[in-house]
């Protein structure tokens, strides 16, 4: 199922104290937050997500991650079987195992915003060069590095591979991926986000100058807070864990939210709490004492 981005502004209301609230649902990142840094589960937060689940809570993995690269956390998605992928761009079933994902939602970037994205961003920051994230296809520009695991599906400008001519028309677009060599990585995020205004939604998770643009109102949180409505959960009874800026709306919006010791500047101002670095278990510690509490 397609969506458009229209969705409420995710913005905390602290109406009720959220120590008050007795937590439904876990929303963690993976990178940098629920992974340590060789990429793997420890032990130890494998047991605290399995005790999550049994004690009824809840867990989503939310993650700046495609679906293709789910394959580190689907063995512990548990009953639902869901996680948030592309930044909120699109929801999927794991269940079956690696490679056999299914797009329970997909939230797409129209492809006229995602060339006027291109367009405005050549023009406020020249040197820019572009990967394109569908939901099953990648492709990328020449110049384009190689930051991620694949071989691209195809090389070409960005303004082909979003024509009408291009491979994968049928396809949704999830979103872009912007890189510049030289800018700082948040100096071009900021950029970025002048430059483009409404045409859609831009954020970042990567220690270099790589911006990830998705639908306009697409976020982690957006579509966090749909799959939390089609579940009755509030925002309150949400504990959420993040590192980065693609991070910063869930844990706003959510009744608990916790910046690893890890984090960016900007996820620790916007989290109501914190804990230790990924590499130290930082998001088992919290389940564990959250558990502990509910005894």
């Amino acid at each position: 199922m397609r969506e458009n981005g229209g969705v409420t502004s995710a913005t905390r209301q602290p109406q009720t104290p959220a120590a008050a609230v007795r937590p439904r649902l876990i929303a963690t990142d993976l990178d940098g937050t629920l992974l340590q840094d060789d990429k793997s589960v420890s032990p130890r937060t494998v047991a605290a997500l399995a005790a999550a689940e049994e004690a009824g809570v809840e867990v989503f993995f939310v993650t700046g991650r495609p679906a293709r690269w789910m394959d580190v956390v689907s063995d512990h998605v548990h009953g639902h079987g869901l996680a948030i992928c592309g930044n909120g761009a699109a929801v999927v079933d794991l269940h079956g195992g690696p490679g056999a994902h299914k797009f329970v939602k997909v939230r797409e970037l129209a492809r006229a915003n995602a060339l006027d994205t291109v367009r405005l961003l050549r023009e406020a920051a020249p040197g820019t060069v572009y990967a394109v994230e569908q939901t099953y296809g990648f492709y990328q520009e020449p110049d384009y590095p190689k930051l991620h695991m694949e071989i691209p599906d195809d090389l070409a400008p960005a303004e082909w591979l979003l024509g009408p001519d291009a491979p994968g028309t049928d396809e949704p677009v999830l979103k872009i991926l912007a890189y510049h060599p030289t800018l700082d990585p948040d100096a071009f995020l900021t950029l970025a986000r002048l430059a483009i205004c409404e045409r859609a939604n831009v954020t970042r998770s990567s220690p270099s100058a790589l911006l990830e643009i998705s639908g306009p109102g697409v976020s982690k949180a957006s579509t966090l807070a749909l799959c939390c409505a089609e579940r009755g959960i509030s925002h309150e009874e949400v504990v959420a864990f993040g590192d980065m800026p693609n991070d910063v709306e869930m844990l706003t919006w959510a009744g608990q939210s916790y910046a690893m010791g890890n984090a960016h500047p900007d996820v620790i101002a916007a989290a109501s709490g914190r804990t230790v670095a990924n590499n130290e278990d930082g998001v088992a510690v919290v389940i564990e004492r959250m558990l502990a509490d509910r005894m």
